[in-house]
Formats: C-alpha cells, structure tokens, sequence
C-alpha cells in the first residue's frame, strides 16, 4: 500500500473506527489516539510466531491496516505517524529510554513516541499508542503541570541535566517516571537496533512472554500467554484458556486478530528488523 494514498488513509480510518477530520486540530488527534488504542493491540506475537519486524512505512501499514493486527511501540507508533501526516499533522518520531525494575533506564532506542503538532496554536502534543496501558489522550509536551488523564495524572518534567530550550525529558503517572524522551527529531530506521534486541534479547522482557492487550470502553482487555485479563472499573478478572481452540477464539474475539496457528514464545526471537 502507498501510505500516501487517500486509498490507504480511508482503510486505515475504518481500521480504527473513525471519520477523515475537518482540520489537523488538537480534537481531531484526541480522537484518532483513543479510538486507536481501542482496536489496535499492542501485542508482541510476530517476536513468538517468527516473524520479521519490518520498520518501513508500507510494511507496517500492510501489518496493521492490511492484515488488521497491531505491534510494539515501533510499529505502532510508526504507522500511527504515517496516518498523521497524510492527514495534515506535523510528526516528529522521539526516541525514549523505558524506567524499569529499580528506576533504572533502559536501552536507547527502547520506545518510539510522536511529537506531534496541530493547525489550531495548541500543543505541540505528545501522542503515545505504542507504551501499553498509557494515557488515553495525548499530552502537552511543553506543559510542566499535572495534566489529567482518565489512566491517572501525568507530569512532564525536565531531568535535572536539563537547561533552557534543550534537554531530555522525564514523562511521570502518578509520581512514578515512565519514560525519558530525547527531544531531537528521528527517522525509522533508527530505531531498528532497539526493535532487533526486544525482539531477539534473552533480557528484553519481550522475548520471555506473550501479550496482547488493548484499551476497552470500560477498562482492558489482555491475553497473556493462555490467561485472559480483563478490567472492568478497576477490577480485575483473570479467566484461564484450555485449549489452542480457546486461545485463538480469544484473539478473534477480543483483538479482531484470526491466526492460523498460535505463537509461542521463543528464547531467541526474530531475526532482525529488516528494511
């Protein structure tokens, strides 16, 4: 597909549910990230089903319209990006580093987030659909305020290196850092280091497991390995699967996702993110 294509952006919007926007403005972006959170999963199945992450436009266009599954950050942040920019919007890929166990920071490369700017003076917005169970809408990139969020408050502060009008920054919910984000702007394919070891790494956290999660109107709905996870008003409900047969009616059912066979996890992943 030509991710330029009126073709390709009106298959990509009934993807997800929604109409072509008016205008390039902050509701329109508002609503193309939640109604994007709520049918595309963020899953991690073509790392345990062998299959290549391709960081290119139009593979992951084909991957997430064509074949209607979702991805990792890369690729749904990547294609989330193209959509943006046939609309209108101005699109800048950031590379973030994730915290992790102890506060510590991950590799660079570890996350792709969108800085993202409108036609109507607001923002520039940071839009997020590839970090799991994040904000629903996007934020305000140059706000250092608490901004609300139906998944908690967030804050987006300068780390202490930091100096007027340069420097990272640390993206928090609820006191707790999520994510540093380097500012300078970013092209795909350098992010393809960073896809190649969470696919491929015995310590990348995605190699060791199966997930497939995405937002609901009430809460989540996740598939871990065989175990189906749902939360409703804040609480939680786990519904074990027996069979294969349950396990991929459970991908159909709740993540629109038909596969002819079901992944399992592998200690050494993908070969590499070709493109």
């Amino acid at each position: 597909m030509d991710p330029q294509s009126s073709q390709t952006v009106d298959a990509y919007l009934d993807r997800i549910g929604a109409v072509r926007p008016a205008r390039p403005d902050a509701a329109a972006l508002r609503d193309l990230q939640v109604r994007h959170l709520t049918t595309v999963p963020f899953e991690n199945l073509s790392i345990h089903l062998g299959e290549d992450v391709v960081l290119e436009e139009k593979a992951l266009l084909d991957k997430v319209v064509g074949a209607r599954r979702g991805g990792f950050c890369y690729e749904l942040g990547g294609a989330f990006a193209a959509l943006l920019r046939a609309l209108g919007f101005g699109v800048t890929l950031l590379q973030g580093r994730v915290y992790g166990d102890g506060g510590r920071l991950g590799i660079p490369y570890d996350h792709l987030a969108l800085r993202v700017e409108t036609d109507d003076g607001t923002g520039p917005w940071l839009a997020d659909v590839g970090f799991g169970d994040h904000a629903h809408f996007p934020l305000v990139l140059d706000d250092r305020t608490d901004q609300e969020d139906p998944r908690g408050t967030y804050r987006i502060r300068k780390t202490p290196d930091a100096t007027d009008g340069a420097g990272d920054l640390d993206v928090l919910r609820d006191g707790v850092s999520q994510y540093r984000l380097d500012l300078r702007p970013r092209a795909l394919a350098d992010f393809r280091a960073g896809a190649w070891y969470h696919g491929t790494s015995p310590d990348s956290h995605f190699t060791k497991s199966l997930v497939c999660s995405r937002l609901t109107g009430v809460g989540r709905v996740t598939l871990s390995g065989r175990t189906l996870i749902t939360t409703v008003g804040g609480e939680r409900h786990e519904v074990p699967l027996a069979t294969d047969a349950e396990v991929l009616a459970a991908y159909r059912e709740h993540f629109g996702l038909r596969l002819d066979r079901l992944p399992t996890v592998r200690t050494a992943g993908i070969q590499g993110p070709n493109g």
